[in-house]
């Protein structure tokens, strides 16, 4: 760090791995991250061009127009990865008087390929994850199945896919659905006790449900919102009303007094005070939308608000 800072030096380095895990914060504030993308198709095929000439073979003698194609697609932008394939399959062949093509069956079984690109602890689990999980809150089963199975098929933790799925259920479905959060929590039980591969179809009907079920997270921001108040008002005592009157003591200190017990009433609800008196306006913290079963919940807190006014 001392000698890049002083320009002693001029650090260059390269990296398979997302720098910003990775590096030093310090040290990648000080640097020029340049970023290689995947390759094209068409960078590709100038590859293979290029491997043709040095080969002083075209690939089309060795391989038919599908199997051409698929190892484009086997390449999965990778430079390297297709450079090695093009080995193989030149010293496969060059001592050999082809009497036919080889087919995108014949090519997988000499190439013996091998599965997605998934790195489980860097860039791509992160991302996929990601793009997983905001493609169930977006509502779009299809999108969420398709990283479903790259996650999958690149060995990612099937129970790491399942817990992750049990916090977007309370986090962006909530009060909604209710059941969501069952299904969740079933789904990773299943997953735990069954394991791979079975459990993936568990995993597909979790994520296939909660992608179509309807979004609130106003459950979430509520206790965001909680947490804020807390925050700024500490520990304020709580109403005597509501203390715990278990001991004599506490019943001669007033606890308890006056509490009114709401099913003691025709509605089940009685208006009183629950929050400490130093609150002296009502905070609106969970603010159910009207969609899914929180259509309800709304339709009940504002029959409660209607008869506090008409009693006002």
């Amino acid at each position: 760090m001392p000698f890049v800072e002083k320009g002693d030096l001029v650090l260059v380095g390269a990296t398979t791995e997302n720098p910003s895990y990775e590096l030093n914060r310090a040290l990648l504030s000080r640097c020029r991250v340049v970023i290689f993308e995947r390759l094209s198709d068409e960078d590709l095929n100038k590859i293979i061009t290029r491997a043709e000439g040095h080969y002083t073979k075209s690939l089309d003698q060795i391989l038919t127009a599908a199997a051409r194609q698929n190892l484009i697609e086997y390449s999965d932008g990778d430079a390297r990865r297709l450079i090695n394939s093009l080995e193989i399959l030149y010293t496969f062949t060059k001592d050999e008087d082809q009497a036919e093509l080889l087919d995108v069956n014949d090519m997988r079984e000499l190439l013996q390929q091998n599965p997605l690109g998934y790195d489980k602890n860097s860039e791509m689990h992160y991302d996929t994850i990601s793009a997983f999980i905001k493609s169930v809150r977006g509502s779009d089963p299809d999108a969420a199945m398709y990283y479903l199975a790259r996650m999958l098929d690149g060995g990612e933790d099937p129970i790491f896919i399942a817990r992750r799925l049990i916090v977007l259920a309370s986090e962006d479905i909530g009060n909604a659905d209710p059941r969501a959060i069952s299904v969740a929590i079933a789904g990773l039980q299943a997953v735990e006790a069954i394991g791979l591969p079975e459990g993936a179809i568990t995993l597909s009907q979790v994520t296939t449900y909660l992608a179509s079920c309807p979004k609130s997270n106003a459950s979430y921001m509520a206790l965001h919102k909680a947490r804020e108040l807390v925050e700024k008002t500490r520990t304020l005592p709580v109403p005597l009303h509501l203390r715990s009157a278990k001991t004599a003591l506490a019943k001669d200190l007033g606890y308890g007094r006056d509490y009114k017990y709401p099913h003691n009433y025709p509605t089940g609800w009685v208006e009183q005070s629950y929050l400490p008196d130093e609150i002296e306006e009502k905070p609106s913290l969970y603010e159910p939308t009207a969609r899914g079963f929180e259509k309800n919940i709304k339709e009940y807190l504002n029959w409660m608000k209607l008869k506090k006014d008409l009693k006002e």
